[in-house]
């Protein structure tokens, strides 16, 4: 492989498939070695040779975390501008929080602190849509200190989930799942009593369940500029999600399509928090009214990322091009290319997507060669890589017949 050099270095912060994704992406646009600064000695990351690798024991942890990045700003920053990108929550949340004292070595393309203390929290989050009169779940907030009473009225199995998911990241307790779906009342109280025993202690949400498996979920990435008008829209409709307990939720097959409604009630409240950068939002499509319900926002890329770059539309373009060069954007581009992201093998998609229609448009775009998976690029495979990736292949597949209900 060949490498270009630059005015930037981007810095990504962690070592998994969202870090590899955005790795990927920097290569592909610019051809540049981008700084992978991570606490794991093993994945995609550190056999790649798109990057280079630093590793934090227990980079997790803000007293790591700060040092490290003031260490690799002094090292990498003498003539580079420093484009950081955090791949979790919580890696995102101390870039901004940190901003007076990491804005010295880095460039940091996030809201400010204000803004996303906002939006991030669900609760606050759903406030917003009432105001602006956007589709969301119903929804009870369980307040964990206060201890509310569970006044709801839905129908069972409803959904519950976390309200804050960088506290809840730290919260360890029998039975935690990143969202659980429970069948009756009494199963609710004991999750909330399993909770009440770890060291969260901000809101959780009883949802109404929309009906509907994978398929009925969707996912919305949004380009703001800094006047926070969206300059990219790229709707995904999900075929499956992860159905591990850790990682339940995370889309893992996505195409892409179109949706001028859900983008323009995107773009109305992200101009009105004043966002800038990237937005993703996880959405579920209601057919009891048929409506899509906004479940969330991230303010960041999202471990799917790559949906969008696997289409013809690079997300690190955007960043380079506003945060590095402050270029000047006109009109909003809308990702219009079918296109298949998975990080799953054929044979699941095959086997677990239950929507006929969905299964042969995924399975067309295969034997058509429209298809990605961020994880597999040729010019970075070595034997250890193809060794990785079938390891990693075989794992989807026995995750899927272990847990997939």
């Amino acid at each position: 492989m060949e490498f270009k050099e630059y005015d930037f270095l981007p810095v990504i912060l962690g070592g998994d498939i969202t870090a590899y994704s955005l790795i990927r992406s920097f290569y592909e646009e610019y051809q540049i070695k981008s700084l992978a600064v991570n606490m794991s000695q093993g994945g995609p990351v550190v056999m790649s040779g798109l990057c280079e690798s630093i590793y934090y024991e227990n980079l997790e942890s803000k007293e790591v975390l700060l040092p490290a990045l003031m260490e690799v700003g002094e090292k990498y920053s003498k003539d580079k501008k420093l484009l950081v990108l955090g791949c979790g929550d919580w890696y995102v949340r101390m870039l901004i929080e940190n901003r007076g004292m990491l804005s010295k070595y880095y460039v940091i393309p996030y809201i400010d602190e204000d803004t996303m203390n906002r939006i991030v929290l669900k609760d606050k989050f759903y406030e917003i849509m009432e105001e602006l009169n956007i589709p969301y779940p119903k929804t009870f907030v369980y307040d964990c200190k206060e201890k509310t009473p569970l006044t709801y009225d839905f129908e069972y199995p409803v959904i519950a989930k976390t309200a804050n998911s960088a506290l809840y990241h730290y919260a360890k307790f029998e039975g935690k799942k990143k969202v659980f779906c429970l069948n009756s009342k009494e199963e609710v109280e004991k999750m909330l009593s399993n909770l009440a025993k770890s060291s969260y202690d901000y809101k959780f949400l009883i949802q109404d369940r929309i009906p509907g498996d994978d398929t009925g979920m969707r996912v919305l990435t949004c380009y703001c500029d800094r006047n926070s008008d969206v300059r990219f829209v790229s709707f995904g409709h999900t075929l499956l999600e992860e159905h591990t307990p850790s990682a339940l939720g995370n889309p893992c097959a996505i195409i892409n399509e179109v949706n001028a409604e859900v983008a323009e009630q995107a773009a109305r409240f992200l101009k009105h928090v004043g966002y800038v950068g990237y937005a993703n939002f996880d959405l579920k499509y209601d057919p009891r009214d048929g409506k899509y319900k906004f479940f969330e926002i991230n303010i960041r890329l999202g471990r799917s990322n790559y949906y969008v770059t696997g289409s013809g539309f690079n997300t690190v373009k955007y960043l380079v091009d506003d945060f590095i060069y402050g270029k000047d954007f006109e009109g909003m581009t809308v990702a219009d290319k079918e296109h298949l992201f998975t990080f799953v093998p054929k044979c699941v998609i095959k086997k677990f997507v239950r929507d006929k229609e969905l299964r042969d448009r995924a399975l067309k775009l295969f034997r058509n060669g429209e298809w990605s998976n961020p994880i597999i690029f040729k010019p970075d495979m070595t034997l250890k890589r193809w060794l990785y990736v079938a390891a990693y292949e075989i794992n989807q597949i026995k995750k899927f017949n272990k847990y997939y209900k």
